[in-house]
């Protein structure tokens, strides 16, 4: 997998403050087995941001798309509505996810207005722009990416995988109430889906 990382901070773009979250977000990645293909800092401009989304993915057509920073409330703070007018289909619970996630740790987190969203075959994720909300995000992150993008890039034959191994795939393919024991199965017939 492919992954672009968006570092979006005037400050880190003019060189006046170490960007901490670029290396953290390519630590992160290449420990997952993925490629960092990009890091790049940028400021907190809309159309700077857009353009580099086109770069990444439109002409180098990488899966996954990282930004980090811009997600606030303050005046410069414009990711979520560039990536906005970028994507064809929001993913809203990857967003909520993401907030959610930091709420138990800082009631704060709920204030990143970040959104997550697909163009073409790629997936973009904005994340805040603080280390400890760009770690917490990502053990989240990892679980679900790989099997949104394969997905969205055509490559999940079927869904199958998520039931336990130890069901069969009767039991795959009808819904019993939760009170329902396996024998039970059995003795009364099931609902179709």
């Amino acid at each position: 997998m492919k992954v672009g990382i968006i570092i979006l901070s005037d400050k880190a773009s003019r060189g006046e403050r170490e960007d901490t979250c670029g290396p953290l977000l390519k630590k992160l990645v290449e420990g997952a087995g993925w490629e960092a293909a990009e890091v790049v800092v940028i400021p907190d401009e809309r159309e700077r941001l857009q353009a580099v989304l086109i770069d990444l993915i439109d002409r180098k057509r990488l899966d996954f798309v990282l930004t980090s920073g811009g997600t606030g409330l303050g005046p410069r703070d414009v990711t979520p509505e560039a990536t906005a007018e970028m994507i064809e289909k929001e993913v809203p619970g990857i967003a909520e996810m993401l907030r959610f996630t930091g709420y138990g740790k800082k009631p704060a987190a709920v204030l990143s207005r970040g959104i997550a969203g697909i163009r073409g075959r790629s997936l973009i994720v904005n994340l805040p722009g603080s280390p400890r909300a760009v770690a917490e995000g990502w053990e989240r992150l990892q679980e679900i990416v790989p099997h949104a993008l394969e997905v969205l890039q055509g490559r999940a034959v079927e869904c199958a995988h998520i039931y336990p191994p130890s069901m069969d795939k009767y039991e795959r393919t009808h819904i019993y109430p939760p009170s329902v024991d396996k024998y039970e199965r059995t003795q009364i017939p099931p609902r179709d889906v």
